[in-house]
């Protein structure tokens, strides 16, 4: 009963926290154009398959280390091997940090452009998606589009046009 009300706390705690400065830029010292650098914020849970956000070494050309990729599992079992490293609900500490050692080195990064691969109105993955430090911050619109600069209207599942499409818009803003 006690863990309960702590984690009602923490949620609320959090919340909060997301209200109050999603409309604030983290830091990022990134600032020249082009693409070298990405993070990836994915929900497994809609996403079961990290691993195709590889093909954006391919498409823009990066180096192998140049992409970062976080997962987010409802239930996340520590046991379970995943390809890709993952984060989840019980890892939400006080004062909306997340203590979870691969989300905070995904932090940590700096990155030209953040993908937001999640749908679902979800506190951790918008909590990742705000505290990140990106130049650039794509997502899609039903996740808050006061975390985002870029959002892409295209169901989640298709991930080959929102590959293409995004190849269309960062060629606008000439990034690539």
């Amino acid at each position: 009963m006690l863990k309960g009300i702590k984690n009602k706390f923490k949620r609320k705690a959090a919340v909060k926290f997301l209200n109050e400065n999603k409309n604030k830029r983290v830091a990022c010292s990134r600032v020249k154009k082009g693409i070298s650098k990405i993070g990836c914020i994915v929900d497994l849970d809609n996403v079961p398959d990290g691993t195709i956000f590889n093909q954006f070494i391919k498409e823009f050309s990066l180096q192998p280390n140049a992409l970062k990729i976080i997962g987010y599992k409802a239930e996340h079992d520590k046991n379970s091997p995943y390809s890709t490293p993952v984060f989840s609900e019980e890892d939400l500490g006080w004062g909306a940090k997340i203590e979870n050692s691969y989300a905070l080195e995904f932090l940590d990064n700096e990155y030209d452009l953040l993908i937001s691969y999640y749908t679902e109105d979800n506190l951790l993955l918008q909590l990742m998606t705000m505290q990140s430090k990106a130049r650039l911050k794509v997502g899609f619109g039903e996740v808050d589009e006061n975390l985002n600069d870029l959002i892409l209207n295209i169901p989640i599942k298709d991930f080959n046009i929102f590959k293409k499409e995004l190849g269309k818009y960062l060629s606008v803003f000439n990034e690539i």
